[in-house]
């Protein structure tokens, strides 16, 4: 029996907990499917994205484990040294 969602009828708001999660693997050329509205990182590094509103910023020295609440088009491969990243939307 799936799940039930007692909100489903609330419309979500900025603060709501995620609803859904992917994996990314970093590209340079190529936005994510869906843009994410935080970056769970599982293994620590540094993390280049563009964010959705277009500026190109790298996070350093992000701990594993670590919950980025920022919006983000795209996940850069070149200055990603971290692992395991998913997208929350």
């Amino acid at each position: 029996m799936p799940a039930q969602d007692p909100f489903q009828l609330y419309q979500r708001g900025a603060s709501a907990p995620a609803a859904d999660a992917f994996s990314i693997t970093p590209n340079d050329g190529t936005d994510l499917a869906t843009a994410a509205r935080a970056i769970y990182v599982g293994g620590g590094g540094d993390l280049a994205v563009v964010t959705l509103g277009g500026t190109s910023i790298t996070f350093v020295s992000v701990a594993a484990g670590s919950v980025l609440p920022c919006s983000v088009a795209r996940v850069l491969a070149t200055n990603t040294t971290a692992t395991d990243i998913v997208g929350l939307v």
